[in-house]
């Protein structure tokens, strides 16, 4: 009888993070891989909803939870603060990645008691290298983003092309990437970590640095889509990698889509039965993710645009942590607002079932921060996109889907905010929206995005291309544990 692949997952703490590594462990079960997914008691409740809500062909049985304390009290965060979601102010921020370095003894301690045959780590635990070298397994690094910002963050780590530029707006290309794509300073997350006057950027430093030494990378995304750039950072950078995404798209059943991530703030069968209520491509669907909360003069103008574009809409909203206690949460939207809007607008105060709203016939654009997730969520509904980048490499994602794919169009974000994001007007709003909903340019980039999604869906079925990176990424690791 042949010995069964063990592999550990660990995601760092985070909805953007745990949920396409859930995703990842139902795929790989569905293999007959045996999971084990690390983490931590607060976040191994979702994790637990989300594995228990499978289709018929995932067996839950071989997934487990390894269930690792946070060190809350030896960082300085409050008690049960263990996940990024739950961060309330900047100050917090990096107090929660100095606990990253605080799990690899535990981390170490489980590998050995465990015995995994490979382990599957996020990129924000860089001493993973250090813990799979000492018990002779790979370490493959998972970080839920796309090969165009990878390659493109490491070329720029690499060559340093800004610093040959007077200003923080003048562009600059980056060196090694097809498509000669242009950047700026005000953009570029590598360049704003540097300026961050505490240790971030040295742990940033440290993590891009272990993951070009670690034994290779899978990747949430598929060939058809960035097959230029899984070229390049297979053969440029010379490293190992396996696409093996959309990670989404194995989620067949409602249920299933829904219960990923966070428990839903709104009945999904309400949310399907209003939409079902729409003529085709008719509702644009406004979210930004996990991490990214607005103000209430920015949710303001939100409102605004979307009222003066006349298209019905699903917007999902996530307040600044504060602004209730401020007196500043009945100020966010126009007076009447939600009584003209009534059966034209439907706002979620909260978490969204955002896979299902999207793959719904009626939803014809997406306003989106471009997290990779939601990138890729987009991409496989066919869906064209508003993009409104805020952080982290989403201004990557931003140039992908605007000059190379050409399924978007930006809303006018030019610089790169860690908080809040860089302001954007009504009417700038209600411009982008009206683009990639209306007119000769909407329906060209309507046809791109169905095109791509028909890949993506090829791709996951049998003989397609991320079936078949995935195939080969099991059979190696077989060959390297047996």
């Amino acid at each position: 009888m042949e010995t069964q692949l063990h592999m550990f997952l660990f995601p760092v703490m985070a909805p953007g993070h745990i949920i396409p590594i859930v995703d990842m462990a139902k795929l790989l079960s569905s293999r007959g891989v045996k999971i084990t997914i690390v983490t931590t008691p607060i976040n191994s409740i979702s994790i637990s909803n989300s594995i228990h809500n499978n289709s018929k062909s995932i067996s839950p049985s071989k997934i487990h939870l390894l269930i690792l304390k946070f060190p809350s009290a030896e960082v300085g965060l409050p008690d049960g603060c263990e996940n990024l979601d739950f961060v309330t102010n900047t100050a917090m921020i990096p107090k929660f990645i100095s606990a990253f370095d605080l799990f690899q003894t535990p981390f170490e301690e489980a590998v050995r008691e465990h015995r995994p045959h490979c382990i599957v780590v996020d990129m924000f635990f860089p001493w993973a290298n250090d813990v799979a070298a000492k018990f002779g397994i790979p370490r493959l690094n998972f970080h839920g983003t796309g090969f165009f910002s990878t390659c493109a963050s490491e070329f720029i780590r690499i060559h340093e092309p800004y610093k040959h530029v007077s200003s923080e707006t003048e562009p600059f290309f980056i060196p090694c990437l097809p498509g000669e794509i242009t950047f700026t300073k005000m953009k570029l997350p590598e360049f704003m970590w540097e300026n961050y006057k505490n240790d971030l950027s040295e742990f940033m430093k440290r993590a891009h640095e272990a993951n070009s030494k670690c034994y290779g990378l899978v990747m949430n995304s598929f060939y058809e889509l960035e097959a230029e750039y899984a070229e390049c950072y297979r053969n440029v950078l010379g490293r190992k990698a396996w696409h093996i995404g959309p990670l989404s798209l194995y989620n067949k059943g409602i249920e299933e889509k829904a219960q990923r991530g966070n428990k839903s703030a709104i009945d999904e069968h309400e949310c399907l039965k209003w939409l079902d209520s729409q003529k085709p491509n008719s509702v644009v669907y406004v979210s930004f993710g996990s991490m990214a909360k607005f103000n209430a003069d920015q949710l303001k103008e939100i409102a605004i645009g979307l009222e003066a574009s006349e298209k019905f809409f699903i917007w999902v909203v996530r307040k600044v942590k504060g602004d209730e206690e401020k007196g500043e949460d009945k100020d966010w939207l126009p007076e009447g607002y939600e009584e003209r809007m009534e059966g034209k607008g439907m706002i979620i105060r909260g978490w969204a079932p955002q896979v299902l709203i999207l793959d719904h016939p009626g939803v014809g654009g997406f306003v989106t921060h471009c997290g990779w997730n939601s990138t890729l969520e987009g991409v496989a509904a066919g869906v064209p996109m508003v993009t409104w980048p805020v952080a982290a490499e989403q201004f990557y994602n931003e140039k992908l889907l605007t000059e190379v794919l050409k399924i978007g169009v930006g809303v006018g974000v030019q610089k790169w905010v860690r908080t809040v994001g860089d302001f954007i007007k009504s009417e700038a709003v209600e411009k982008a929206i009206r683009r990639v909903m209306e007119g000769k340019e909407a329906e060209e980039m309507r046809n791109k995005a169905k095109e791509l999604a028909e890949m993506a869906k090829k791709a996951i079925t049998e003989n397609g291309s991320s079936y078949s990176d995935l195939e080969a990424l099991i059979k190696e690791l077989k060959s390297f544990a047996f």
